[in-house]
């Protein structure tokens, strides 16, 4: 299966590096699309599928804890995979994101660290079969 990714960070750099771990995760990728913010983000989605969001939190507009409860809120977009990469570091915020479905990796990290994240997320049933309600 190709992936899709869309990788949403307000930093230009950061996306970039991002970028270049997904390119070296050994995932079979077919597109990797940027945005800046969580509510660019939903646009992106809202036009075309994704099949993976890489996430930052602390952005301008729209932050990464926003996005998650939009998507979550929205059932043709409820089940896209979500993984948080951050430097966050905060245990509650860190707890909520994972209630919201979302994997975690932090900042900095390796092509492996982010290749087993998506693993993880994977061997989980989609939200709308475990009967979650955002």
């Amino acid at each position: 299966m190709a992936f899709r990714v869309l990788i949403v960070d307000d930093n230009r750099l950061m996306r970039d590096m991002v970028k270049r771990s997904v390119e070296l995760s050994g995932l079979e990728i077919s597109c990797v699309d940027m945005a800046n913010d969580g509510r660019e983000a939903l646009e992106k989605l809202r036009a075309a599928w994704y099949d993976l969001v890489l996430l930052d939190i602390n952005m301008p507009v729209m932050n990464g804890e926003q996005f998650l409860q939009a998507l979550r809120s929205d059932l043709a977009l409820r089940d896209t995979l979500v993984i948080v990469v951050s430097t966050e570091s905060s245990v509650p915020r860190i707890a909520r994101l994972r209630e919201l479905g979302a994997g975690f990796v932090h900042k900095p990290f390796t092509p492996e660290e982010l290749i087993a994240a998506v693993r993880a997320l994977l061997a989980r049933p989609p939200i709308a079969s475990r009967g979650e309600t955002p």
